[in-house]
């Protein structure tokens, strides 16, 4: 299969400012597919071009197939985005929303099923005003694909979310995610990263400076365990490939070693140090 995206030597400057210098990414059909980087790393200058809303300056670029520079109606319909802060007319009900939205469609999911698949059935003549975050955030997913969209463009997506509906919201990503959409989601969060994303980039200054999944990302700086305990008065910290061989080593005779703790690189590691590469 084709990938859902292919970018080729993509750049995009605003002034003599560059925001996105000669990157390269491909985004599998059906992966969710997570880009992370600093403020100013370009990411959401990569988003705009990739949804055919700004124009590149150089670089080869496909989504679903076409350029998003020409593309024209058909293109878009295969298209999902939910943007990080959206207006919307919050006198409306959530089923009228939703009813509204679908009709710019020549094909699209029907309003109730959508209410339902996004788990907004049962507030579904409630004035858009009175949601609770997360409950907008689940109408602002459900507007993003009442279009049957290949795939779904996520800025940001849980900002702003507490713990428990961050990870609801997870699992409404990940149920969608089973049904063959492919989604691109730009996050700052690690955990966000790791616990949905089958792959993910690291951006930084305008480059692509690492792709992978989230646990071999963790490869790209040092696998070694950090050992660290207390002996008397004293703070021992050693590197090691063999924390086990080294925790017998010092307690062979006996002795107790207070305050052990064994840690290794965590993708919060790999991610500072790759976006200190660029």
């Amino acid at each position: 299969m084709n990938p859902a995206v292919h970018v080729r030597g993509l750049s995009k400057s605003y002034g003599r400012l560059p925001a996105v210098r000669d990157l390269d990414l491909d985004v599998e059909s059906g992966e969710i597919f997570a880009i992370l980087g600093p403020n100013g790393a370009g990411k959401t200058t990569t988003i705009e071009i990739l949804e055919g809303h700004r124009k590149r300056d150089s670089g080869q670029v496909r989504v679903l197939g076409e350029d998003p520079g020409t593309a024209g109606r058909n293109w878009r319909a295969n298209i999902g985005i939910v943007l990080q802060e959206v207006s919307d007319a919050g006198m409306l009900t959530v089923s009228e929303t939703v009813q509204m939205f679908a009709k710019c469609y020549g094909k699209a999911r029907l309003p109730e099923d959508v209410l339902d698949l996004v788990g907004l059935g049962s507030v579904s003549h409630s004035k858009v005003r009175t949601l609770s975050g997360g409950q907008r955030r689940r109408l602002d997913v459900a507007l993003g694909i009442i279009n049957l969209p290949k795939l779904v463009f996520l800025d940001e997506p849980t900002t702003g979310f507490d713990p428990e509906a961050r990870r609801h919201f997870w699992d409404l990503i990940r149920l969608l995610a089973g049904d063959g959409t492919t989604f691109l989601l730009t996050t700052h969060y690690l955990e966000e990263a790791a616990a949905l994303a089958d792959r993910v980039a690291v951006i930084a200054e305008g480059r692509v400076v690492a792709v992978d999944s989230p646990q071999n990302l963790i490869k790209y700086v040092s696998s070694a365990a950090t050992v660290k305990w207390r002996l008397g008065n004293k703070i021992h910290v050693e590197a090691t490939d063999h924390p086990t061989d080294l925790i017998r080593k010092w307690s062979a005779d006996g002795t107790e070693l207070a305050e052990l703790t064994v840690s290794r690189p965590t993708l919060e590691d790999a991610y500072l140090h790759l976006i200190g590469m660029a």
